[in-house]
C-alpha cells in the first residue's frame, strides 16, 4: 500500500491582535483569569480583508510556494474552513482551487466545526487509496467564528479565545515525508445543539427583530458544562490511545501533540495523563483557537523551534462542538517505503 505523506503546511495569520487585557475588560473579568484560566495572552482577529476563504487560499499558496508545488498538479481541493464565510450557500472549495491555480483539480467542502482538518485527513487518505486518479491533494481553508462572540455574553466564556487565520496541508501519495498513519474520531449528539448561532437558520430565519441573536450562545450551559466533564477528557485520550494503537505504537512513543487551544488546565491534563511534559506540545496563548487551524499552526511553529526531529511520531488532536473528538498520528521526516 502507498503511503500517504504531508509535504507541505501553510498558515496565514492576520497583523491584527486583540489583548487579553481588553477582552477582560469588556468582559469585566480580572485579567489574570482571561490570561492565565483561559490562557489568552492575546490572539488573531480578522482585519477587513481577512474573509474566511481567502485566508484559506493565502494559506495554500503559501504552503504550494514553501515547496515550490505546481498547482497544476493538485489532483483535488477539499476546502476545510467553517460555514461561516464570504456568502451562505457557496462551495468555498472551488473558489479555493480557481484562486490557486487547481485547473487539474475539482473541490468539495468538508465540515465538523473545529475537528475539521483531522476528519478531512482520514478523507482524503481513503479517497486517495481508493481512487487512482487522486494522487495529490490540498486542504485548506479559513476560520473567523469569533465575529460570532460577545464578550458580554458569559455563557460563551470558553469561547473567548476564538480567533482568526487560515491553514493549509498538501498530501500526496507515494511519498515517505511526514507519512500519515491512523486517525480515530469520536462524535456525540447528545451535545448536537448546546451551542448554537440562535437566529439565521430554518427555524429562526434572520429578521430586523432577532439580530441580537446572531451569536453563539449555550442554550444549557450548566447542564452541558457537567456533560463535558463527565465525557470530553476521557475521549481526548480516546481518540489519540486509539489512533496510535491503530498505527501500531504507544503513548510512550510520542514526542510531540499538536494540540487545538483550550483552557490552560485542559491542556496540562491531557499531556500528563500521556505522560507528555509540557515541552512535548506548544499552547497557543498567543493565538487564540483558530479552529481546525490549530493543529496546522502547532506543527509550524513546533518546526520553527526546533521540536521535530526525523523518526517523531506526532499526534494531531482536535474537538468540535458538536461534540466531536478526533486525533491523527503522523511520523515525522523522510522515510523510505516497506
Amino acid at each position: 500500500m502507498s503511503a500517504i505523506g504531508i509535504i507541505s503546511t501553510g498558515v496565514y495569520l492576520p497583523s491584527t491582535r486583540i489583548e487579553g487585557s481588553e477582552i477582560a475588560s469588556e468582559a469585566g473579568l480580572p485579567v489574570e483569569v482571561v490570561e492565565q484560566k483561559l490562557g489568552i495572552k492575546q490572539k488573531t482577529i480578522p482585519g477587513p480583508n481577512d474573509h474566511t476563504c481567502e485566508m484559506g487560499v493565502r494559506a495554500a499558496k503559501e504552503a504550494l510556494r514553501k515547496e515550490d508545488i505546481d498547482a497544476k498538479d493538485l489532483d483535488l481541493v477539499i476546502y476545510i474552513g467553517e460555514e461561516y464565510k464570504e456568502y451562505p450557500l457557496w462551495t468555498a472549495g472551488i473558489k479555493l482551487q480557481e484562486e490557486v491555480g487547481a485547473t487539474n483539480a475539482w473541490a468539495f467542502d468538508v465540515a465538523m466545526r473545529c475537528g475539521t482538518t483531522i476528519m478531512a485527513i482520514k478523507v482524503a487518505k481513503s479517497m486517495m487509496l481508493g481512487d487512482s486518479s487522486i494522487q495529490t491533494v490540498l486542504l485548506a481553508g479559513g476560520y473567523r467564528n469569533g465575529d460570532f462572540i460577545r464578550y458580554t455574553n458569559p455563557r460563551t466564556r470558553f469561547m473567548y479565545n476564538l480567533g482568526a487565520g487560515g491553514g493549509a496541508l498538501v498530501l500526496k501519495k507515494g511519498v515517505s515525508k511526514n507519512i500519515v498513519l491512523e486517525t480515530s474520531i469520536v462524535s456525540d449528539g447528545s451535545f448536537s445543539e448546546d451551542v448554537v448561532v440562535v437566529a439565521g437558520g430554518t427555524k429562526h430565519p434572520l429578521t430586523a427583530e432577532n439580530l441580537t441573536d446572531y451569536q453563539l450562545d449555550v442554550l444549557d450551559p450548566e447542564g452541558m458544562k457537567k456533560r463535558l466533564e463527565e465525557k470530553s477528557m476521557d475521549n481526548f485520550l480516546y481518540v489519540i490511545r486509539d489512533a496510535l494503537k491503530k498505527s501500531g505504537y504507544k503513548e510512550a512513543d510520542i514526542a510531540y501533540v499538536a494540540m487545538l487551544h483550550m483552557k490552560r488546565s485542559a491542556h496540562e491534563y491531557v499531556l500528563n495523563a500521556l505522560g507528555l511534559t509540557l515541552d512535548q506540545s506548544i499552547y497557543l496563548e498567543d493565538y487564540g483557537h483558530i479552529g481546525q487551524m490549530d493543529q496546522i499552526l502547532s506543527l509550524e511553529l513546533a518546526e520553527a523551534q526546533g521540536k521535530l526531529k526525523h523518526g517523531d511520531l506526532i499526534v494531531l488532536v482536535s474537538a468540535g462542538i458538536g461534540y466531536a473528538w478526533g486525533a491523527t498520528v503522523i511520523k515525522w521526516g523522510n522515510h523510505k517505503e516497506a
